[in-house]
């Protein structure tokens, strides 16, 4: 019974990959970040120029899964009640109702997170984090499901408020994403033209998952085996975000400050999901190597020295794969 449970959750979430794939064509890490945030019940932020279907991958996956879909543009002039909701009043019984705002959706598109001020900021993360928000000293729990999908644009920063290192750190993910090869362009263009001439997509789509089969794969993703020797492993990769003097005085001189222990649960949890996704119940190296760009370019500071000769997170982290032994 437990065995037919285990293909039945494999199934449906593979199901669920193929169909968001059908649709969001040539961003097929992005595809797999998102599924591999859901399963691990965390937040996931994305990075990439405009039209790249950030906005059209995050709907996709919502239609996908009985959950309900809202999407925020976050401007200047935005205001944390705006997020969260506020308590209105009512003159007819002479009290204060509360109206809930877009944050008691399951899945959240935070649209260019980086063009909100602080406290808009600071008001989603804090739910992100708390997964609750409070207005007038009362608290409103925010649904079981819950996962926020922020996307900020690399091309134009003027008018941007950079989120602060320790507020990016509440992200599970950080995905870059890039432009799509011409033979996967040709596809988007034929797609276009499909859906412009009102073609049927339904047809691309499937049963959607039940929030039920979706927590009951988060618990098998926890069964997921690990050797001590990786644990070891991606453990040390974490450490050495902190002490890389010991891996060579490049990389000492390279980072300020490295990866916090949120950093090694989150890899933790992207391995095993990354793992149960391509229908394995064991971690790899690989596993952990190819997820841990997403997992730890976010929570690292780069030295001043490190931006002036253009040395970027992701180039810290490859040399740092490259140098801590492999068991």
């Amino acid at each position: 019974m437990v065995e037919s449970s285990l293909r039945d959750s494999k199934a449906v979430i593979q199901q669920l990959k193929e169909t968001i794939s059908k649709q969001i064509i040539g961003q097929d890490v992005l595809v797999e970040r998102m599924l591999v945030a859901l399963l691990a019940d965390g937040h996931i932020l994305v990075e990439g120029a405009p039209g790249l279907a950030k906005t059209r991958a995050i709907n996709v996956l919502s239609k996908g899964i009985e959950a309900d879909f809202h999407r925020v543009q976050f401007t200047p002039d935005l205001l944390p009640s705006d997020l969260t909701g506020t308590d209105i009043y009512r003159p007819q019984q002479g009290t204060f109702e509360f109206q809930k705002g877009p944050l008691f959706h399951n899945l959240v598109l935070a649209d260019e997170i980086n063009r909100a001020p602080a406290k808009v900021q600071a008001a989603l993360l804090e739910a992100m984090a708390e997964r609750q928000i409070t207005v007038g000293g009362a608290s409103y729990q925010l649904p079981s499901l819950f996962m926020v999908m922020a996307t900020q644009n690399p091309l134009e920063q003027e008018g941007t408020y950079p989120l602060p290192e320790a507020q990016l750190d509440r992200f599970l993910l950080h995905v870059k994403i890039d432009y799509p090869k011409a033979v996967h362009e040709k596809e988007i263009l034929h797609l276009a033209r499909r859906e412009e001439k009102g073609g049927d997509t339904k047809k691309a789509t499937s049963e959607p998952i039940t929030q039920q089969q979706l927590f009951a794969a988060r618990q098998e993703i926890l069964d997921v085996y690990m050797s001590d020797e990786l644990e070891d492993y991606l453990l040390q990769l974490i450490l050495a975000t902190r002490e890389p003097a010991a891996y060579g005085d490049d990389l000492a001189a390279w980072v300020q400050y490295g990866a916090s222990p949120r950093a090694s649960i989150a890899l933790d949890r992207c391995s095993r999901a990354k793992a149960w996704l391509n229908q394995r119940d064991f971690v790899t190296p690989e596993d952990i190597q190819n997820i841990a760009y997403d997992v730890l370019r976010h929570r690292l500071i780069m030295s001043y020295e490190a931006e002036a000769e253009g040395i970027t997170a992701d180039r810290f982290i490859k040399e740092l794969i490259n140098r801590v032994a492999v068991p």
